[in-house]
């Protein structure tokens, strides 16, 4: 699959058939019985500057993509180009240069920042560690991070419990910011925020988008926001991607049946018109034991529309091309 622009656009990652399972293990001697398919054969690029949003239900495999980008989980197979470079199988020495340039917002606030360690020393530890700014003027850095973020400088003596989640997420981004990166992974970055604290948030990153040039693998469930801040939107089904394309395109030209039921249950906020929603029949299968053929077949209503069409779907699985210009869905019905 390859979804480059044909506008000239310079790929600061590059995903080719990246696959991640996780083993299944039973008995006494934890014999491995069987895979978790979390992450099955995806393929995608992010541009430099961009936001790329990934949406899909809750154990799709978005959280899973995210970490295996940035080698905080192992890739079982496939390939991650960052800056041309692969670093799917760098080792540890090699991939640590790399760290600072690709960085990850996690969805906890509180959980991800160490409750024994001040805000100030958090963020000169990571300052110090790589170098970021002579040592004589790393207090100084810590100040300017904080500011940068919107907190006060006398902040830096504080620890995590004293801060409200708002705050926790912006010393995590200030953290994030502060190795100089040039890829941010935002992992569900504002689910756990009020609705109010989540707009600051989000207005704060595309904000810093601007004006240090980062670029933002956007993970979220909320729709709405995934439209606000994404360039380009990717959406996800059982460890695949179903469907990627500009973001007006996604939300106002949707061509996947999958991403039509997802966009149909986004409330609309007018009391007087009612959203067609679509709902689907069954669960979201096991990804221990995917069906065969499309994923998505024994949920979708367009494989039970004739024989055919049901055994095309039941036996070849699709593959995710263009189907309109620069909007890549994978379904054989579309």
């Amino acid at each position: 699959m390859n979804t480059n622009q044909k506008t000239q656009k310079e790929i600061l990652l590059q995903v080719n058939n990246l696959k991640k399972y996780f083993p299944i293990r039973n008995g006494l001697f934890s014999k491995i019985s069987g895979h978790v398919k979390a992450v099955d054969d995806v393929s995608f690029e992010i541009f430099k500057g961009e936001t790329l949003g990934l949406v899909g239900e809750s154990g799709c495999g978005k959280t899973t993509v995210g970490r295996t980008l940035l080698r905080l989980l192992e890739p079982t197979s496939g390939s991650i180009y960052f800056k041309g470079q692969d670093i799917s199988n760098l080792s540890r020495n090699k991939l640590r240069p790399l760290r600072p340039k690709m960085q990850i917002i996690f969805q906890d606030p509180y959980s991800s920042l160490n409750p024994r360690m001040t805000v100030g020393s958090m963020l000169s530890e990571a300052i110090q560690v790589h170098n970021i700014v002579p040592n004589n003027e790393v207090e100084k850095e810590v100040h300017r991070l904080l500011d940068v973020v919107g907190l006060p400088k006398a902040h830096s003596t504080r620890y995590p419990h004293e801060f409200s989640g708002g705050q926790r997420q912006r010393i995590g981004i200030a953290r994030a910011l502060s190795v100089k990166p040039e890829l941010i992974v935002c992992d569900e970055a504002v689910s756990a925020l009020d609705v109010s604290i989540q707009a600051q948030v989000i207005n704060l990153l595309k904000e810093l988008q601007k004006e240090y040039n980062l670029t933002y693998l956007f993970i979220a469930h909320d729709l709405s926001v995934v439209e606000y801040i994404s360039d380009r939107v990717a959406v996800m089904y059982l460890g695949k991607i179903v469907e990627i394309a500009d973001a007006k395109k996604i939300y106002s030209s949707t061509l996947h049946p999958y991403t039509k039921a997802l966009m149909s249950a986004v409330p609309i906020p007018d009391p007087d018109k009612k959203s067609d929603r679509i709902v689907l029949s069954g669960d979201v299968p096991n990804p221990a034991n995917p069906p065969v053929g499309c994923t998505f077949h024994p949920r979708c209503p367009l494989a039970n529309d004739g024989e055919k069409i049901r055994s095309q779907c039941m036996s070849e699985i699709p593959i995710l091309d263009e189907k309109e210009s620069q909007h890549f869905a994978s379904c054989h019905q579309i």
